[in-house]
């Protein structure tokens, strides 16, 4: 019987948020790249919380389009109401958040796929994946079809062998009532591929007409938003925004709850999968914290044309009459009615310490993996690890080495390093305490950071680039100049620090001196600097921060330059780390099981411990000494004969 046979380059399983961001990379870098997903009206579907952005996160969405991906675009041009959370705090934990519009974000990021060429975007379920001698061949379809291909990206995010839960109630389907794929577990398997069983969860949606807002606090956007992507203009981001709230459960939800535990397939054991600690249901959080006497609600809009308000915080899968009687005991809810029920699901994934670096499997070459497909949650994470992989598919095929982030140069470079090197048996949440230098990887800087990266890709086009390389110039000439800059204790002087309750000089100062007092800054001390230039916003920003922090980068940039010696010590994969005395058994089991790049790496593997690491660094040192020996010798051979 004949089946339809098509030929690409690229295929990409999923059309998620990873799958969007692999497929767009793969096919900007020309490569014919095909596209399946369950269904295409499901498209950058955003399942669960209807924003981008957060904590950690949005530094990760800011990334993403400073090296060329399309997130930070999309969400600016479908969001209804943005902030800049932790403005109390220090810039390395300052972080934008949006929400969006979903039904928008989902029709714009669609209408971008549809216009991208080189990309076909195909309705199907993806069935094996095809491969031969450890290498992939192509894919099939429910339907028989074959797609011949050189390289497949993975990202199914919770698609796989899906399975929707409240109560007793346990349907067999994606997200939203979409269609699981029930079939690609097997042809994963049988290629040797490890899985998990991960569980992620969900609120209700509720009808806005039947909320007492009166009963809630109001959660406004920022007066001045900041938008995601380095290339949106910022006035175009100005406009009126929709309000959030902000209300909290009670002793009688958390009666209710526990009341009801027995009836929880979280507790009875019904539900099998592992669930993210970071992002725990509403039942978890009152068995795990029972002292605590309330907990956050916040209720969020799902658009503009909707009346369905998303219920933050209140995760659930217990039975429905269940989740009505509690939600109803919540200031505002007391009348409210359910739309969509809350429901838990549970998903197949892989073990990702399967893979390299670059998001390839070690064990099948030309097969790479991204998103909540490699056991991590957010959007976000999914969609810098799809467009990670989705480049270094699209080089692998072109014959460039893989781009690798290290942890020293983006959130990105820490989430895949965390994802390919440590054990995680729940689904893998960034935030910002996991990055060691998360002073240098703020979310304000992430184009002077990586637009380099983005271009040497090929996604970030010369016009671009050349811009970031003039703010970079306009940023070390302004820090340079108000360094120089002298300041006497004069009283326009005195009057300016005054205002700020700042303490009057008594010699000589530079701006710069001023700029670092905690009261002050580069904005402040505008009026006693005559002849400041005009500076962007942005630049004016990056001055500020340069000055204020002086002493924390250097110090940070120090500890960059000897982690940046571990990374240089590089390891072969192919070693057989049984062969090296002196090395622990669990040393030896993981360091073989892991295949580390370098020691830098080997050393961030649960089980090998520092000890390991300078029985490694002796016997790599005898390595050298052994091929500079070896060298020696045969040079002296040559020269004899």
């Amino acid at each position: 019987m004949p089946y339809l046979e098509e030929t690409y380059d690229i295929a990409v399983v999923g059309a998620g948020h990873a799958g969007c961001e692999a497929a767009l990379a793969a096919a900007r870098l020309r490569m014919e790249t095909v596209v399946f997903t369950v269904s295409v009206d499901s498209i950058a579907l955003m399942p669960c919380n209807p924003n981008i952005g957060g904590s950690s996160k949005g530094h990760l969405v800011r990334e993403l389009d400073a090296l060329g991906g399309e997130m930070g675009k999309n969400i600016d041009k479908t969001f209804i109401q943005s902030k800049m959370l932790n403005q109390s705090k220090g810039p390395a934990v300052h972080s934008l958040r949006a929400q969006a519009d979903k039904e928008m974000y989902t029709r714009e990021m669609r209408r971008v796929l549809e216009n991208t060429e080189h990309l076909t975007i195909k309705q199907a379920e993806v069935t094996e994946i095809l491969a031969e001698e450890g290498r992939v061949t192509g894919i099939r379809t429910l339907s028989g079809a074959v797609y011949h291909c050189r390289a497949v990206v993975l990202a199914t995010g919770t698609y796989l062998r899906a399975r929707c839960i409240y109560g007793d109630v346990s349907n067999p389907t994606g997200p939203n009532g979409l269609q699981a794929a029930n079939h690609l577990t097997d042809s994963l398997k049988a290629l040797g591929i490890e899985m998990y069983r991960f569980k992620t969860g969900t609120p209700a949606r509720v009808d806005r007409r039947s909320i007492d807002f009166s009963k809630m606090e109001e959660q406004f956007g920022d007066d001045r938003v900041v938008p995601f992507s380095f290339t949106t203009d910022p006035e175009s981001v100005q406009k009126e925004q929709v309000s959030c709230w902000l209300t909290y459960t009670n002793e009688r939800t958390h009666e209710i709850i526990r009341e009801n535990l027995d009836r929880s397939p979280l507790f009875s054991g019904a539900i099998e999968g592992t669930g993210p600690r970071y992002c725990p249901s509403i039942e978890d959080k009152v068995v795990k914290f029972p002292d605590k006497e309330r907990h956050q609600v916040f209720v969020e809009p799902e658009g503009l044309y909707t009346n369905e308000m998303y219920l933050g915080g209140m995760s659930s899968s217990l039975p429905e009459d269940v989740q009505t009687a509690m939600y109803r005991t919540v200031p505002g809810l007391e009348h409210v009615k359910i739309v969509r029920n809350a429901y838990a699901i549970e998903y197949d994934c892989i073990n990702s310490r399967q893979l390299r670096a670059t998001l390839e499997f070690k064990a099948i070459e030309g097969l790479f993996s991204g998103g909540q497909f490699n056991g991590s949650s957010g959007y976000e994470e999914a969609a810098v690890q799809g467009f990670m992989a989705g480049v270094n598919a699209a080089r692998k095929l072109q014959g460039k080495e893989g781009i690798v982030l290290d942890r020293s140069q983006a959130y990105i470079g820490v989430l895949i390093d965390d994802l390919v090197t440590k054990e995680s048996h729940e689904p893998y949440r960034m935030m910002t305490s996991r990055a060691e230098y998360r002073l240098l990887l703020r979310q304000d800087n992430a184009d002077l950071r990586l637009s380099g990266i983005g271009h040497e890709i090929g996604l970030i086009d010369d016009e671009r680039y050349e811009r970031v390389l003039r703010k970079e110039q306009q940023i070390r000439e302004e820090v340079e100049r108000l360094n120089r800059t002298p300041v006497g204790a004069t009283h326009e002087v005195q009057e300016c620090l005054k205002s700020y309750g700042s303490t009057e000089l008594k010699t000589g100062s530079t701006l710069a001196e001023l700029v670092r007092r905690p009261e002050l800054s580069y904005e402040a001390v505008k009026e006693i600097d005559p002849k400041r230039p005009v500076l962007d916003w942005d630049v004016a920003e990056q001055v500020n921060i340069n000055i204020k922090y002086e002493g924390y980068i250097k110090r940070q940039l120090q500890q960059v330059a000897q982690f940046k010696k571990m990374e240089s010590r590089k390891l072969d994969e192919s070693f057989d780390y049984s062969t090296v005395k002196s090395l622990r058994k669990e040393a030896v089991q993981k360091l073989n099981l892991y295949k580390p790049r370098n020691i830098g790496q080997a050393s961030r593997i649960s089980g090998v411990s520092p000890a390991d690491i300078s029985v490694l660094l002796v016997h790599l040192e005898q390595l050298k000494y052994q091929r500079e020996r070896n060298e020696g010798q045969r040079q002296n051979t040559q020269e004899e004969s």
